[in-house]
């Protein structure tokens, strides 16, 4: 870098246009480095991406950014939330001791499925997650990860709406599992543009905001399965699939954004991005000085070589696998929370309105609870041995609430403790994705969520449907099986204990790899900075 002259990120439009006399820097497209006439003849400059070599819209912002990421999470989780509903999954078939049979009720009856058969249906998702995840966040080294996301919804677009013209078990199991191949690319790369884009002392309450979508939008798919059930449970896939298909669309026009850690997407450049920590004319802090350093692009071989290497380092971090395993457990509760939990209501409590009880307690208490871990993680300071300690203690007090909640007869009883309970539990998010996040270097952080939620479903919310499913068929005591079920959470709330006494260092500004470094400074600017004047 000593003997290169980095390039002027607001260059001049007047005479002598290039000070390098490099001539091989002369010949690089001038749309990578300079801004567009039309940015020129408004004499206003527009803040740049740190990473990134391409002027961004005027209109996306950070916090669009965020409100875009937060729909799609939600569209994506009222999937999860329908599936589990009692109007879209119904009921087996069922005969009496007279001879009389009852033809059952939505995806359980047409097909005639098993509680065990049924908890597949919910995890089919994951054999395409398991399989994509790494894969769509190793290609974000080699593909713009903006465009990844815009291929992954295309996919779970095409996945759902054939969910809806399933007509047998395995039909729908297969369509399940390209639904994962969707999600894999978002759940991967979502979140690292999330934390590169907000506010330095609201990070952890902007990924408070996008992870509040997972609760809210299961409680919200409760809601919508019940009343779809009476148009026909196919239709609950189809509307899906029509409400996703235009941000499948805004993946591929909209113009590409870029990680921090990452070269150019299909550049055989990488970037090296310093902060001269100066403000412009507009008052904006000025963006980074770029400098184009060869990169040679790594064969196939040696992209499975990286992929190894970048594992081997996830692998042995402590800090992040015992993170991991805490999540792990947690998950395991929650996602047979989500999908059994109306039909436990159901039966335990007599609900004849299960999906809109539970669908409305668990949208507030999610909404509330991981905006709330958020901001008070913020308020201590976000540092990792502090998300620790948040996570082991909301984890801690919920699980003895929503335990004592499922000890009670009483309906009025049950609703205020586990709503208590769940108020807690929810407010984890933002903490332990906060941890994936900042555990590790920029350049690791797509694989470090990808792999995290990989675990967090193969050995979590995966087995546990079915397990449920299986303890539910063995025992027949909803109530026991609700208890034995919940007991787990006091497990993940040991584990996340073991994490405040980790050491802990946070990686979130570290150089990555392959020569792409950022010198941050602790005024720098996100990577899609908002306008503080108007453009005429």
């Amino acid at each position: 870098m000593g003997d290169e002259k980095p390039e002027d990120p607001n260059p001049n439009p007047g005479p002598n246009p290039n000070p390098n006399p490099d001539s091989n820097q002369a010949q690089e497209p001038p749309s990578a480095v300079v801004p567009s006439e039309a940015e020129k003849e408004t004499g206003k400059d527009m803040a740049r991406a740190p990473t990134s070599l391409a002027t961004n819209p005027s209109w996306f912002t950070p916090k669009r950014l965020l409100g875009i990421f937060c729909v799609i999470n939600l569209i994506n989780y009222i999937d999860r939330g329908a599936i589990a509903s009692n109007g879209v999954n119904g009921s087996r078939r069922t005969c009496s001791k007279s001879g009389t049979c009852s033809s059952g009720s939505g995806i359980q009856g047409d097909f005639n499925l098993s509680n065990f058969e049924d908890g597949v249906i919910s995890s089919a998702f994951m054999v395409g997650l398991l399989v994509a995840s790494p894969i769509f966040a190793s290609s974000a080294k080699s593909v713009n990860p903006f465009r990844l996301i815009g291929v992954g919804l295309t996919v779970w677009t095409l996945a759902v709406a054939f969910c809806g013209f399933s007509f047998n078990f395995w039909s729908i199991t297969i369509s399940r599992m390209l639904v994962g191949v969707g999600e894999a690319s978002f759940i991967s790369l979502a979140a690292p543009f999330i934390d590169d884009n907000a506010p330095v002392t609201q990070r952890t309450a902007w990924l408070g905001a996008f992870y509040m979508c997972i609760p809210t939008g299961v409680a919200v798919g409760y809601v919508y399965g019940g009343v779809m059930g009476h148009f026909g449970w196919r239709w609950a896939f189809f509307v899906e699939a029509l409400l996703m298909l235009p941000f499948a669309v805004l993946g591929f026009v909209m113009k590409p954004l870029q990680l921090k850690g990452f070269a150019p997407a299909g550049s055989k450049k990488a970037l090296t991005a310093v902060d001269d920590g100066s403000e412009d004319q507009g008052g904006e802090l000025s963006s980074r000085e770029e400098v184009i350093v060869e990169s040679p692009k790594p064969s196939r071989l040696g992209a499975f070589t990286v992929f190894g290497k970048d594992m081997k380092v996830l692998l042995l971090d402590k800090v992040y696998v015992v993170n991991v395993l805490g999540y792990i457990a947690y998950n395991f509760v929650i996602g047979a929370y989500s999908y059994w939990g109306p039909k436990a209501g159901y039966n335990i409590y007599h609900m004849s309105n299960a999906d809109y009880m539970f669908g409305g307690v668990t949208a507030v208490c999610g909404i509330l609870g991981s905006l709330a871990g958020g901001f008070i993680l913020d308020l201590m300071t976000s540092t990792i041995s502090n998300a620790f300690k948040l996570l082991s203690l909301a984890t801690l007090v919920g699980a003895v609430f929503c335990f004592a909640a499922f000890c009670f007869k009483s309906l009025y009883a049950f609703l205020a403790l586990f709503a208590i309970g769940e108020l807690l539990v929810f407010a984890t998010q933002a903490p332990v994705n906060f941890v994936c996040l900042h555990c590790v270097k920029p350049s690791l952080r797509p694989l470090s969520m990808a792999i995290s939620t990989v675990s967090i479903h193969i050995f979590g919310d995966v087995p546990s449907s079915p397990l449920v499913g299986l303890l539910q068929d063995r025992i027949d005591n909803w109530r026991a099986t609700a208890l034995i079920l919940t007991s787990i959470l006091f497990v993940a709330s040991g584990i996340w204990f073991i994490g405040i006494f980790l050491h802990s260092v946070d990686r979130s500004n570290e150089d990555s790899e392959q020569s792409v470094t950022l010198v941050d400074k602790s005024n720098a600017t996100p990577l899609l900075a908002e306008k503080t004047t108007e453009t005429a």
